[in-house]
């Protein structure tokens, strides 16, 4: 599984530690960005490398990651995009559950709020949920991509 990975920088840090993580894991990763800490950047250009990579990529099982201080700026940018469902991550049971009922693609984490084990456990959470599948949960998804 290919994970596209992208932080302003008040997730620099984290997302540092996370391409790390997920390399040591085995992981592929590809950091778009920001390669440097920048304290004048924007969030939306890095939601917008991130998803676009993903998209192009071809691969419907492919994965984002976004971070920046709430998560919520990133989540915002992210869903914006058709075939993206973006989940903000703060807790084991909600990732979990973003994963196995929404099918989750992008997990936008907030830097201000984790410490970098308690995200590795967030990841590893949304990487290792499976999606149920469940009948509803297929016609919700339906109903998403008929939106906008």
């Amino acid at each position: 599984m290919k994970i596209y990975i992208g932080a302003d920088h008040q997730g620099f840090n984290l997302k540092n530690d996370m391409v790390s993580y997920l390399q040591n894991g085995g992981y592929e990763v590809v950091d778009e960005g920001d390669r440097t800490l920048n304290p004048a950047d924007d969030f939306p250009q890095f939601a917008g490398r991130v998803v676009n990579a993903m998209l192009a990529s071809g691969d419907r099982d492919a994965r984002g990651i976004l971070i920046c201080g709430s998560g919520q700026g990133m989540c915002m940018a992210a869903n914006r995009h058709k075939g993206i469902r973006a989940a903000l991550g703060w807790d084991v049971a909600e990732t979990k559950s973003s994963r196995s009922e929404d099918d989750s693609n992008v997990l936008c984490l907030p830097a201000s709020a984790l410490r970098s084990d308690r995200a590795r456990v967030i990841v590893s959470t949304w990487l290792e949920t499976p999606f149920a599948a469940a009948p509803r949960y297929i016609r919700r998804l339906a109903e998403l991509d008929k939106l906008g």
